[in-house]
C-alpha cells in the first residue's frame, strides 16, 4: 500500500535530514534522488526496510536509542518520543530513561544531557510505560488525562500537554523485555493513533529490540576489554611498586576513578595493629606464664583505620585520620564497612545519616558536605581478612553507582586487597632483615671469643703433634683439658704448615678455634669435642694415611677448617626432628636441614670481626676454598653419603688412581669426610664404648622430646625403653655405614687400614654384647658388661639352685655387700648352649624380671632362698640343661680382662 505523493515526499526529507544529523544515511537513500519519479515508486515497504537498516548496524546505544525515537515519530507521525531501558532482576527490574521527549529535530547530543540531568526510574508495573513493561502488550489511550495510569507532573513541570499515548514494549529474541518506547501526540491533526500506526509500530520496534539487544552486548564487551585492560595495568603496578604503598593505592585509585566516572575516592587502611596498647600488652605479658584475668593496660580500641588516602580530580592527599573520629561521615561509613565486611551502596548520604542516626553539629567542617552518592567496599587480603576500605564517591552523571560499578569496583577492591598485602609484606620483610642484621650484630659480639681468652691462647706453648696423640687414630680427647683441645687445634694447622702458607694471622686464628669453640652447644655428643675428634682423624688421614698427596694445601685447609665446623650450634637433635616440628630451621632449608645451618653458622663466624682466617687469600682462592668447606661439610649428611656411595664405589671398581677432576675431588672429600664423622665406631673400645653412650643419650634425649612435644612414639635407637636393642643396632650401623665405607677405602688407599681393622674389631665386641643383651644383661647400665656377674664371685658358699638362674642375670641395681647376700659361683658355660633353642623362655623379659629378683633380694634364710626356687620353678627347670657344664670353681683372683675373656661367649658347640 502506498503512501500519498506529498506525504512521502515529506518523510523521505525528514528521513534523510535525520541521517545527516546522525551522521549515517542509509545507502539505498544516498544512493537515490528526491525527483519526483522516485518518489512515486517508493513505497512503504521500502522505507521500512532503509530504516531497518539504519538502526541494525548501529552498535553504539546512545545513537541507536535516538534513531530509533526519530524514525518512529517520522513512520507514525507523532510528535516526540520517549525510550526507556529494562534493568534490574526479577523482580526488582525497572525501567531506566535512557532519552526523555525527543522530537523529530532534538540534537543527539540534546537528548543525552537532558536524560542525563533528569534521571526517571519507573518500576515495573507502575505507570503507563511501566505497565506496558509487565504486560508486554501495547497501551493506547486516546485521553491522557481521562486515563487513571497517567501521570500529569511532567506536563506541570514542562507546560505541555500531553493526549495522545502510544506505549509499545521493546523484546529480545528471546521474549525478555528490553526497554519500553512512548509516543505522544499526532502532528497530522489526528485525534487518536490508529491501528495501522500501532502495526508500524509494533513491526519496528521488533527490529529495534534485536539491534538494542546487539548494542548492549557490544557496550559490554567493550566495558569488558577496557576493564580487562585495567586489571592487567593494575595487576602490573602491583608488582612494579611494592616499595611504596602510596604510589601503589593512588595508581589504583586514579584507574578507578577514570573507569566509573566517578568524582573523588578515598581509601581507609585498617590499623591491624591497635597501635602501641596490645603491643606494651604482649610486652608486659611474662614469658611462659598464663594471662592474667585483669589485663595490664586498658583493652585495644574497635576496628580504627590509620592512614586515609584521597584522590580528587585535580589532587590527592594522604591524611591520619583521628581513631575515634565521630565527626566524619566517610570514616564512619568505612567504619561499617569494615566490621560488616559488605559492600555498600548509598543513593543519598544524607539520608543514610539519618537511618544511623548520626548528627553533624558543625556542617562547615563535615568531610561528606557535598556526597551524594557512595560506593563502599570493604578491602580484604589473601586471608579474606579486612584490612581496608575503598570508596568512591559521586558519579559525574550525578546517578547512583549500578550494579556494573559494584563488579567493576569488587574486581578494584580485589587487586587493591592484593596490593595493599604484598606491599605491607614487603615492609614487614624489611624490617625483618632490619632485626635479623641487628641480631646477627648481638650473636657476633657475643658469640666471639673474649680478647683475654684468645691472648691467653696466643701466648700458651703448643705441644707437638706426638705429645697429643695426633698421628694415631686411636686419638681420643677424654685426658684433655678445654685449653688443650684449643692447643691441640692449633698444633694441626701448624704442623700442615698452614699459617705460613695462607698468611693467616696468629691471633686471628687463635679467635677463629675459640669462637668456633664457644659457638657449640654444651650437648652430649655433638659438641666441640666431637669436632675436635672429626678434625684430628682428618689430619691422622692426611699425615698418617697419606692422603694429603692427593689434595692441594687449599683443599687441606678447607677440610680441616669444615671437619671444626661441621656440627656448629647443633641442638642435639637429628634432621628428622627438625621436620615434625617444623622449626625454623626446617623452614629454611628442605634438605639437609642443619649441615645447611652448620656451614651458616661457619659463614657467619668467618665474618664477624677478626674471625676471617681467610682474609689474605685472593678472590678465586677464597671462593675455591669456601666451595671445599660448603660441600665437605653437607657430605656429613649421610643421605648425601647413600646418594654417591655407589658412585665412588663404581670409580673404585674401575681402578680410579687419578683423582684430582674437581667432580672425582669432591667424591672423595665427601667420602673421607663421612670416614672423620663416624671414626669413633674404629677407636678403642674403652673409648668406643664411652662415645656409644654419649651418643646413644643424646638420641635418648630426642625421643623423650618426640613423646612428650609431639605425642609420638620414637624409632628403636631413640626409645629409652628399648636401650638393650642399642648393641645389635650399633651392629647393624657398622654392617650398613662403617665396614662398606672403611673397607673400600682401606682397599684403595692402604694406609688407613686401621680404621677398617678398629670397626671390625668393635663390631665382635657389640655382637658379643647383642648376644649377652639376649641373655638378659643390659649393656648401657654398666661401664662393663661383666660387672654385674663378676659380683657374685665372693663367697665360697655353694648355693646350687641359685646357679641355674645365673644364665638370664638382669642387672638393675649394685648390689651391696651384705654378709647374707645370695652369691654365686663364676660360670663359664658357653653361651651359644644357651641360644639354641634351650632357653627361649629365659629370653624373655619378665622371666628375667623374676630371676634378677631372686638373686638380689637377699633371703634370709635357707628356707626363704628354697622357696624362692621353687617359686622360679619353670626357669629353673629350663635352665637345669645346663646344670653339669656350669659347675666350676671361681677365680676371684684373677685380673678384669680375664673376666671378660672368661665371660665372652666361645666358640664350642653344643
Amino acid at each position: 500500500m502506498n503512501f500519498n505523493d506529498q506525504n512521502l515526499a515529506s518523510r523521505y526529507a525528514l528521513i534523510v535530514h535525520n541521517c545527516a544529523a546522525t551522521r549515517t544515511i542509509p545507502a539505498q537513500v544516498r544512493s537515490r534522488s528526491p525527483s519526483s519519479s522516485a518518489q512515486r515508486q517508493l513505497d512503504e515497504a521500502d522505507l521500512f526496510m532503509d530504516l531497518i537498516k539504519d538502526v541494525a548496524n548501529e552498535l553504539d546505544i546512545d545513537v541507536l536509542c535516538h534513531k530509533i525515537l526519530v524514525n518512529v515519530c517520522l513512520l507514525t507521525s507523532a510528535d516526540r518520543g520517549s525510550l526507556f531501558l529494562a534493568k534490574g532482576t526479577p523482580p526488582n527490574r525497572y525501567l531506566q530513561a535512557k532519552l526523555f521527549d525527543v522530537t523529530r529535530d532534538t540534537d543527539l547530543y540534546d537528548a543525552l544531557s537532558i536524560a542525563r540531568t533528569q534521571e526517571i526510574r519507573i518500576p515495573f508495573g507502575v505507570g503507563v510505560a511501566g505497565l506496558a513493561a509487565q504486560t508486554k502488550h501495547p497501551i493506547n489511550i486516546k485521553n491522557a488525562y481521562a486515563d487513571p495510569r497517567f501521570n500529569s507532573e511532567i506536563d506541570a513541570r514542562t507546560g505541555y500537554k500531553t493526549e495522545l499515548i502510544l506505549c509499545m514494549p521493546i523484546c529480545n529474541c528471546e521474549g525478555d523485555v528490553v526497554g519500553v518506547a512512548q509516543i505522544i501526540n499526532k502532528t497530522d491533526g489526528s485525534k487518536e493513533f490508529s491501528a495501522r500506526d500501532v502495526e508500524v509500530f509494533r513491526r519496528y520496534l521488533t527490529f529495534c529490540g534485536i539491534g538494542i539487544q546487539n548494542a548492549q552486548l557490544f557496550e559490554s564487551s567493550v566495558l569488558e576489554y577496557k576493564r580487562n585492560q585495567i586489571l592487567l595495568a593494575l595487576a602490573r603496578s602491583i608488582f612494579e611498586e611494592q616499595s611504596n604503598l602510596e604510589c601503589l593505592v593512588t595508581k589504583i585509585m586514579t584507574e578507578a576513578r577514570e573507569l566509573l566516572k566517578c568524582e573523588r575516592c578515598a581509601v581507609f587502611i585498617l590499623d591491624t595493629d591497635h597501635c602501641e596498647s596490645s603491643h606494651l600488652e604482649r610486652i608486659v605479658q611474662r614469658p611462659g606464664g598464663r594471662p592474667s584475668g585483669t589485663p595490664a593496660l586498658p583493652p585495644p580500641a574497635p576496628t580504627r583505620f590509620h592512614t586515609l588516602f584521597e584522590l580528587a580530580a585535580k589532587h590527592s592527599r594522604t591524611t591520619l585520620t583521628p581513631r575515634h573520629d565521630i565527626k566524619s561521615t566517610l570514616a564512619c561509613i568505612a567504619l561499617a564497612v569494615a566490621r560488616s565486611n559488605k559492600a555498600l551502596n548509598i543513593s543519598d548520604v544524607d539520608e543514610w545519616r539519618k537511618e544511623n542516626n548520626m548528627v553533624i553539629s558543625d556542617p562547615t567542617t563535615d568531610d561528606a558536605v557535598n556526597v551524594r552518592t557512595m560506593l563502599c567496599m570493604p578491602i580484604v587480603n589473601a586471608n579474606k581478612d579486612v584490612i581496608g576500605v575503598a570508596q568512591l564517591i559521586n558519579k559525574e552523571n550525578g546517578s547512583q553507582f549500578t550494579d556494573g560499578d559494584i563488579s567493576i569496583f569488587e574486581a578494584f577492591a580485589i587487586f587493591c586487597g592484593l596490593g595493599i598485602h604484598n606491599t605491607q609484606m614487603y615492609e614487614n620483610a624489611c624490617k625483618l632483615m632490619a632485626k635479623q642484621k641487628v641480631a646477627l650484630e648481638c650473636l657476633s659480639y657475643h658469640a666471639t671469643a673474649s680478647a683475654e681468652d684468645t691472648k691467653k691462647l696466643c701466648d700458651d706453648v703448643i705441644p707437638s703433634a706426638e705429645i697429643y696423640n695426633l698421628y694415631s687414630y686411636k686419638f681420643h680427647d677424654f685426658d684433655l683439658s678445654d685449653e688443650d683441645t684449643c692447643r691441640a687445634t692449633l698444633r694441626m694447622f701448624l704442623q700442615c704448615n698452614l699459617v705460613e702458607k695462607f698468611h693467616i694471622p696468629y691471633e686471628v686464628l687463635c679467635r677463629w678455634i675459640l669462637s668456633v669453640k664457644k659457638n657449640y652447644r654444651p650437648v652430649k655428643y655433638h659438641n666441640w669435642r666431637h669436632a675436635l675428634n672429626v678434625a684430628q682423624t682428618m689430619f691422622a688421614m692426611l699425615k698418617t694415611g697419606k692422603m694429603e698427596r692427593f689434595m692441594s694445601d687449599l683443599e687441606i685447609l678447607g677440610l680441616l677448617v669444615a671437619c671444626l665446623c661441621h656440627d656448629l650450634d647443633h641442638r642435639g637433635t637429628n634432621n628428622a626432628f627438625q621436620t615434625k616440628t617444623e622449626s625454623p630451621l626446617a623452614i629454611l632449608y628442605s634438605t639437609s636441614t642443619m649441615e645447611h645451618h652448620h656451614f651458616d653458622q661457619c659463614v657467619m663466624i668467618l665474618n664477624s670481626e677478626s674471625n676471617n682466617i681467610f682474609q689474605a687469600l685472593s678472590p678465586c682462592d677464597y671462593k675455591d676454598v669456601m666451595r671445599v668447606v660448603e660441600t665437605a661439610i653437607l657430605s656429613t649428611d649421610l643421605a648425601m653419603y647413600f646418594k654417591k656411595k655407589s658412585k665412588f664405589l663404581e670409580l673404585v671398581e674401575n681402578g680410579e688412581f687419578d683423582w684430582q677432576s674437581q667432580e672425582k675431588k669432591e667424591l672423595l672429600c665427601g667420602m673421607m669426610m663421612t670416614a672423620c664423622d663416624v671414626s669413633a665406631i674404629a677407636k678403642p673400645w674403652e673409648v668406643q664404648h664411652k662415645v656409644a653412650k654419649l651418643v646413644a643419650d643424646e638420641f635418648f634425649d630426642q625421643g623423650d622430646l618426640e613423646k612428650l612435644q609431639l605425642n609420638q612414639q620414637p624409632i628403636a635407637m631413640m626409645d629409652r625403653e628399648k636401650k638393650d636393642e642399642l648393641p645389635q643396632m650399633q651392629v647393624g650401623f657398622i654392617d650398613m655405614i662403617c665396614l662398606p665405607l672403611y673397607k673400600v677405602l682401606s682397599d684403595t688407599f692402604p694406609w688407613i687400614q686401621p680404621l677398617y681393622t678398629g670397626t671390625m674389631e668393635n663390631r665382635q665386641r657389640w655382637q658379643d654384647l647383642a648376644e649377652k643383651v639376649e641373655m638378659g644383661l643390659t649393656w648401657i647400665d654398666h661401664d662393663t658388661i661383666d660387672k654385674p656377674i663378676e659380683e657374685f664371685t665372693a663367697s665360697n658358699e655353694a648355693i646350687k639352685d641359685v646357679e641355674l638362674t645365673v644364665t638370664t642375670l638382669n642387672c638393675t641395681r649394685p648390689v651391696s655387700d651384705s654378709s647374707n647376700m645370695a652369691l654365686v659361683k663364676p660360670i663359664k658355660t658357653s653361651f651359644h648352649s644357651l641360644r639354641r633353642g634351650k632357653t627361649s623362655n629365659l629370653s624373655s623379659r619378665p622371666t628375667r624380671s623374676k630371676l634378677t629378683r631372686s638373686l638380689y633380694a637377699a633371703p634370709s634364710s635357707r628356707e626363704e632362698r628354697e622357696r624362692t626356687v621353687r617359686e622360679e620353678k619353670p626357669a629353673t627347670e629350663v635352665a637345669s640343661q645346663t646344670n653339669k657344664a656350669s659347675k666350676h670353681k671361681g677365680r676371684s683372683s684373677q685380673s678384669s680382662t680375664d673376666k671378660r675373656d672368661r665371660v665372652k661367649p666361645s666358640k664350642s658347640t653344643d
